[in-house]
Order: structure tokens, then sequence, then C-alpha cells
């Protein structure tokens, strides 16, 4: 059974930083892309970043870029978000998901999916 769990969300106040954590279980993890997703309430759920199973090769979404940082250690099974210079936009639930294909933007490419932790940024 395959598994991804987040961890390290929480509440930071604006300009603050957090790293997440997807640990994954169950399956081939270096097979597999990665990409985090984020939720706001509201709203509908959105692409933040991916990595490729090597991590040789990342994209990410302009609401982020140069804040938001991906990497992730094929050894540990584990995917990170680092999250820097953080806005009250940015508070959402943020899902880890993983596909077996190219790391894509695209929700509908991924197969399995966490169930999310909680970022809140105080203003």
């Amino acid at each position: 059974q395959v598994q991804l769990v987040e961890s390290g969300g929480g509440l930071v106040q604006t300009g603050g930083s957090l790293r997440l954590s997807c640990a994954a279980s169950g399956l081939t993890f270096s097979r597999y892309a990665m990409g985090w997703f984020r939720q706001a309430p509201g709203k509908e759920r959105e692409f933040v970043v991916s990595i490729s199973w090597s991590g040789g090769s990342t994209s990410v979404a302009d609401s982020v870029k140069g804040r938001f940082t991906v990497s992730r250690d094929n050894a540990k099974k584990t995917v990170y978000l680092q999250m820097n210079s953080l806005k009250p936009e940015d508070t959402a639930v943020y899902y880890c998901a993983a596909s077996a294909g190219a790391a894509t933007r695209w929700q509908s490419e991924y197969q399995y999916w966490g169930q999310g932790t909680q970022v809140t940024v105080s203003s």
C-alpha cells in the first residue's frame, strides 16, 4: 500500500520559513517524480513545485519562484519543500504527490497523494 505522509506544517509569521517533508512508502520512490500542490480556503488546488525522479529537474510556480525550493533524498524516500519569505497568501493545505511519469504541473498525472499538512502564515 502506497503512503505519502506530509509533515512540517504549522503557524508562522510573514517573512518566516518552514520546511515540509513528505515520506513515501510502498513504492519504488526513486522511480517517481514528485510534486507539491496546495489548496487555500475557497480555492482550487494548485501546482507549487515538481521534481524529477533523479532530482535533476525541477519546476516552480511563478507565485513561489525565488522563495520555495524542492529537493529529494531517494535513500530516505523523502521529498522536501523549503519555503522562505512566507506570505499570508501562502496559507493553504500543502499536498505531496507521486507520478510514475515525468515531473509535471498537471494534477491528473499524479497517481498517489498525501493527506496534506496545513501551513498558516499570519500577517
